[in-house]
């Protein structure tokens, strides 16, 4: 695994745990695990990252907690705050800086509201007891001096559901308000704020099946992955490289998706407003924030749990896990709504880190076919793809009058959805993708960019099946192949 392989060190730290706790099971020596790691991941005898070589290690032993104790249906959101990483941001706040000028003017102190600034030495003093962070002292100052510091924790939350402790001055996630999008996962600096894991769940789920002996075990990857191993293998070695893991065989959540594109044309046809169902995140934002919405919400299950109804319909004892870039998908999996279609969710960073603690070499493999879906539905990963493949769909079965909205992230979903609620949307269909790009640039993406976009533009260009009912049609007469 090369070091660029992640976008940031903090995903390396995950992953060195994720690497290390599989090793461990897979010797026996789980029961030693939180003694052992930590000194072999952070060897030491100085410290690079943190204040001594004892908190480093302490924080990396609470990284393999929170690994080790997976997730279940009791579990209310994806991700979990490392109190002990989370000590460095400095508290939010305004805050002066030497930009300051000692002006006449005081045009600060004359827009306060709450009577909470002073000159003192010529200088603005802010009284943060008094302050009420409206920002009126910073848009009025003529030099910038005076900037609003906001944790990347609460400013990457689109949702308010992570405030800061005036105590302890620490990160709080509101459970109730969460909607497991992952952004803090992703935006936090320090690596302080941890998504919850299944992966220990999936290597005892593949022992279990003895290669298949007792049960089949069926990776479903999101169209996305083929944005994520580019570095330094093709998509076709990743589909090698899972099977050598111990799968089954590995199948497109995209196929899914296309199973989705024709259910949501033709339920829309019915009811004539219609939001999108295949974003976790998305569908609990709606529940949480707007539940006079939810009869508006497709009644299709996501293309994860899609592909995965259809494989049991042929092998009901299977096992299916998903793969993908998306921390809410690990939420969805424990729904009541979801009926166990799915058993767990992992994500890219933790295939890499199965990956290389089995030793599989992922780029000298040869590549395993894979042509599940169509081009409509392996460019659902990206923002757009699903008004994309609905006008498709709409145009082939005659279906007229859609009028498709691309919502892209959490923050255009509250304005079209606000539009929607007072009746003065445009549109009739809402396509809503709580992280912005869509899927390529989940959380627990290896690595985010621009350029995940056009790969997954040129791999839907790939697929062998030209139409969404070519890809339905023939995977129903190619189920059984991949069964066998």
């Amino acid at each position: 695994m090369n070091e660029r392989t992640f976008d940031t060190h903090v995903q390396g730290l995950k992953y060195k745990a994720i690497r290390e706790l599989i090793k461990a099971y897979d010797e026996g020596r789980l029961d030693t695990a939180y003694i052992d790691i930590p000194k072999i991941a952070i060897k030491g005898p100085k410290a690079e990252l943190r204040c001594c070589i004892y908190k480093e290690r302490a924080i990396f032993q609470e990284r393999l907690g929170v690994i080790n104790a997976g997730m279940d249906k009791s579990t209310k959101c994806a991700v979990q705050v490392l109190d002990i990483a989370c000590d460095e941001c400095p508290a939010d706040g305004m805050l002066v800086t030497q930009a300051c000028r000692g002006c006449l003017s005081h045009r600060c102190k004359e827009v306060c509201p709450k009577d909470a600034i002073t000159i003192v030495d010529k200088r603005c003093v802010i009284d943060k007891s008094k302050c009420i962070q409206c920002g009126r002292c910073q848009a009025a100052c003529p030099y910038g001096a005076i900037l609003k510091q906001v944790r990347p924790c609460v400013s990457g939350c689109k949702v308010n559901a992570i405030s800061i402790d005036p105590e302890t001055e620490k990160a709080v996630v509101d459970e109730d308000k969460c909607i497991s999008c992952g952004a803090c996962v992703r935006n936090c600096p320090f690596g302080a704020i941890q998504d919850r894991s299944q992966i220990l769940k999936t290597v005892q789920m593949l022992k279990d099946s003895d290669n298949g002996k007792n049960f089949k075990v069926y990776a479903i990857v999101a169209p996305s992955i083929v944005s994520q191993f580019k570095k330094y293998a093709g998509v076709e070695q990743v589909v090698t490289g899972i099977k050598q893991l111990g799968f089954h065989a590995v199948v497109e959540a995209a196929f899914g998706a296309d199973v989705c594109l024709q259910h949501e044309a033709h339920e829309w046809q019915e009811k004539g407003v219609l939001t999108t169902s295949c974003c976790p995140a998305f569908v609990n934002f709606i529940e949480k924030n707007f539940p006079d919405l939810k009869k508006y919400v497709s009644s299709s299950l996501s293309p994860m749990m899609e592909t995965a109804r259809t494989l049991k319909k042929g092998d009901p004892d299977c096992k299916c896990v998903f793969i993908g870039p998306c921390a809410a998908k690990k939420m969805e999996v424990n729904w009541d709504k979801t009926q166990g279609l799915v058993e767990t969710a992992i994500s890219f960073e933790e295939l890499q880190a199965f990956f290389d603690a089995r030793a599989v070499d992922v780029a000298n493999l040869q590549p395993t076919n894979l042509d599940d879906a169509s081009f409509y539905g392996r460019i659902f990963a990206k923002s757009g793809g699903i008004r994309q493949g609905l006008v498709e769909v709409a145009s082939k079965s005659g279906i007229e009058g859609l009028n498709p909205i691309a919502m892209n992230g959490i923050a255009e979903c509250k304005v079209a959805l606000l539009k929607l609620r007072a009746g003065k949307a445009l549109e009739n269909f809402f396509e809503g993708m709580s992280c912005e790009g869509g899927c390529i640039n989940g959380p627990l993406c290896l690595h985010q960019g621009a350029g995940n976009a056009v790969s997954v533009d040129n791999y839907g260009k790939q697929a062998s099946r030209t139409t969404i009912d070519e890809s339905v049609r023939q995977w129903d007469a190619g189920i059984m192949d991949i069964q066998k």
